[in-house]
């Protein structure tokens, strides 16, 4: 009788577990599915998804892992590809990615299968996208976008109502015009209140200034970073197009409900400059609403007429903050500065185009710490409750990590059973893995170093990260570049690499390994995004490469 007891129970869970297998291959979304829902995962932007329970240091190689499908959409993918698992849509319930292209559409795919469930385009009637020709200051030629100009920054997706955020942009050649999109993601069809055309005003004498008042300039701002949820807010923040001014940091935040403004925050009021994009990283943000980003090149403290060139009067007056880390603290309709960090040498960040803005950030997860780092080489780790302010003559921070590289990246995090890593790739150099040592809350001077070179010119890699929990053996680390070209001056193709967490001088994979697992023309600043056991990658060829498990 025990024997056939065990027997039947061996039985039920081989059924059980077929008939989940069969339920996968037929698309039938599962209950411990993962979302995506943000640019990096998270509101924290470490980049990890700690709920992957498929793919595996064991099965993720050449012989059981490889592209299943492309997903064929109008346009390039700047923004990175989002996962809504157990959506109720179709004929039953269903993972569904969602994609955005620089020719404002926006895509609902099935993500196990690559069925379109809905793909709608949000330029304004009679107009365009605008493109790298309506861009007719800063640099020459301008070569951050190839051409379309339309939906960049990875949207944001609200599970409570369904509900996907982003922004559009439409001109008819001589007007530009940015609008705030909220759609139903089942269907694609605008919720109340939507589209809500972008503006705003500060009182302030900062370049462009008319009547003691700086204006949005839909024309100049750019939208880059991806858009943060928080508290019931959605935010939107803008840099400009190659440092063509007049321009200034923007953060606008929107009731999610019913898109009216909250919140008007411009980093250089008295000012210049001070754009926040982060190489398309999102804003982070805490529980408590708190929003932590860093800015670029611009005016420092009170300018007085001072040039960004210049040293300001009083580096440390809140007024105007380029080149900064900032934690900052939704008060009224605006924000407030809680903390900030500026480092001592701004002066010459400014003048030598050094962006302090220029690399993701984020939060290391269950810690009080703020992970940053800009185009001068130098990592800084920040307490984000008290980020250190500004000294003249050294920077009183958590720890500074100099390295000598351009940061032009989107770094990640890891924690396993043992090790816990910040992973960072630059162009020009090989990955590096920093080890986090909690007793010290500090990073230890080992660094690991990859065997793999990689991406050259004006543009690092960009880094997710998936596991199963702390589980050995689920750690992977994935990171995208281009290979033999400078991404930052001309698309060229790409390559998916997939690294041991644990030991990143183990490389388990590559799209360089089989022809079939080409991936198009790389793009910048997007980053993999892992989940269900598929990686879905954008790109600049006009689709999204999905992989997984053959």
């Amino acid at each position: 009788m025990k024997k056939l007891r065990i027997l039947v129970l061996l039985m039920t869970l081989f059924l059980s577990c077929k008939k989940e297998s069969i339920n996968n291959s037929n698309n039938v979304a599962v209950p411990w599915s993962a979302s995506v829902l943000t640019q990096h995962n998270d509101n924290t932007r470490a980049g990890i998804n700690n709920h992957e329970k498929i793919l595996t240091t064991a099965n993720v190689n050449t012989t059981q892992f490889g592209k299943l499908f492309t997903l064929s959409v109008d346009d390039e993918v700047y923004s990175q590809p989002l996962v809504f698992s157990n959506l109720a849509i179709g004929t039953g319930k269903h993972n569904v990615v969602f994609i955005a292209t620089v020719n404002n559409t926006i895509y609902a795919f099935d993500g196990n299968i690559g069925n379109l469930y809905w793909g709608k385009n949000f330029t304004v009637s009679g107009m365009r996208p605008p493109n790298t020709g309506d861009m007719t200051s800063g640099c020459n030629p301008y070569t951050d976008f190839t051409y379309n100009i339309g939906i960049v920054g990875t949207p944001v997706i609200d599970s409570l109502s369904q509900t996907i955020y982003f922004v559009a942009r439409s001109t008819n050649g001589t007007s530009f015009y940015q609008y705030l999109h909220a759609l139903n993601i089942v269907n694609g069809n605008e919720q109340s209140g939507s589209p809500v055309l972008i503006t705003a005003s500060v009182t302030g004498t900062g370049d462009g200034s008319v009547n003691n008042v700086v204006s949005f300039d839909p024309w100049r701002n750019n939208q880059r970073q991806g858009l943060t949820l928080v508290k019931g807010v959605v935010y939107i923040t803008y840099s400009s197009h190659c440092d063509w001014g007049p321009y200034h940091g923007w953060i606008l935040g929107y009731n999610a409900g019913t898109l009216q403004k909250q919140i008007v925050y411009n980093d250089t009021p008295y000012g210049e400059d001070g754009g926040i994009w982060e190489s398309g990283m999102g804003m982070a943000a805490d529980a408590q609403g708190n929003l932590y980003v860093t800015t670029g090149n611009g005016t420092v403290g009170t300018a007085n007429g001072t040039s960004q060139n210049n040293p300001s009067p009083d580096p440390t007056d809140l007024t105007n903050r380029g080149e900064s880390a900032l934690k900052l603290s939704p008060s009224g309709s605006t924000l407030i500065v809680s903390s900030y960090f500026t480092p001592s040498n701004y002066l010459d960040l400014n003048i030598n185009d050094l962006d302090y803005g220029s690399m993701g950030t984020f939060l290391i997860p269950n810690s009080s710490y703020y992970f940053t780092g800009g185009k001068d080489g130098n990592l800084y780790l920040l307490n984000k409750d008290n980020m250190g302010g500004y000294s003249s003559s050294s920077n009183q921070v958590q720890q500074t990590i100099p390295i000598k590289d351009n940061l032009h990246c989107l770094p990640a995090y890891y924690k396993g059973s043992i090790n816990e890593f910040v992973y960072l790739w630059s162009e020009n150099v090989k990955l590096r893995a920093l080890s986090f040592d909690r007793s010290s809350n500090t990073f230890s001077d080992l660094q690991i170093v990859s065997n793999v070179n990689g991406p050259t010119g004006q543009s690092g890699a960009e880094l997710s990260v998936s596991s199963n929990g702390l589980v050995d053996g689920t750690g992977i680390l994935w990171a995208s570049y281009a290979i033999a070209t400078d991404a930052g001056v001309v698309a060229g193709p790409g390559i998916l690499r997939a690294f041991d967490a644990n030991d990143i001088t183990k490389e388990l994979w590559d799209t360089g390994e089989n022809s079939n697992d080409y991936p198009g023309y790389f793009a910048k600043f997007s980053a993999p995004t892992i989940a269900n056991g598929h990686v879905y990658l954008a790109t600049f060829s006009k689709q999204v490469a999905v992989y997984g498990l053959k």
